[in-house]
């Protein structure tokens, strides 16, 4: 039995092809998205974490983008014509989209916020994205996802830079 969240009841509704998985929440735990790859056994590039941000203090943006990667912020901005981009509290992210901090999910939301999907996310087979609840993830392509939420593709991630050698 699939477990049911706004999330899934949206992409369900709409004839999306997914499946749902679940793995170990953990908020003390450090990044989650990198615990949800870790834990379901997938690239931690194609399992993406959901943010709510805010453009200029007044226009929300929801951001999809591959757990190891960093956002752009001012990338971001960008798009919107603005000239800086910020975290979202996650209270006011929560009264916005209806689901709770670490479980927000780009789709199913109580007010729509406009959705950025990382084009680093485009190169994989299946994403996994964050179903509405924590601990909750579908699998879906790209594809799909980009068009259950209406999203815009974007260059906004990039994967942290690796770490330079200790020389002595």
């Amino acid at each position: 039995m699939i477990q049911q969240t706004k999330a899934t009841e949206f992409l369900a509704a709409r004839g999306v092809p997914f499946s749902v998985h679940d793995y170990e929440y953990a908020p003390g735990g450090g990044l989650i998205g990198m615990q949800a790859a870790q834990s379901i056994g997938a690239d931690p590039g194609c399992v993406l974490k959901t943010l709510v941000v805010e453009v200029d203090r007044r226009t929300p943006v929801c951001l999809v983008v591959p757990a190891d990667h960093k956002v752009n912020f001012k990338k971001v901005a960008a798009l919107f014509d603005g000239r800086n981009a910020r975290m979202m509290s996650p209270e006011k992210s929560a009264d916005l989209t209806g689901f709770r901090s670490g479980g927000t999910s780009p789709f199913g939301q109580e007010h729509q916020l406009p959705v950025v999907l990382s084009a680093a996310a485009m190169a994989c087979p299946h994403v996994y994205i964050n179903a509405g609840d924590q601990g909750l993830v579908v699998r879906i392509t790209p594809a799909d996802a980009q068009k259950a939420a209406d999203a815009q593709v974007a260059d906004i991630s990039a994967p942290p830079a690796p770490a330079e050698p200790i020389k002595n």
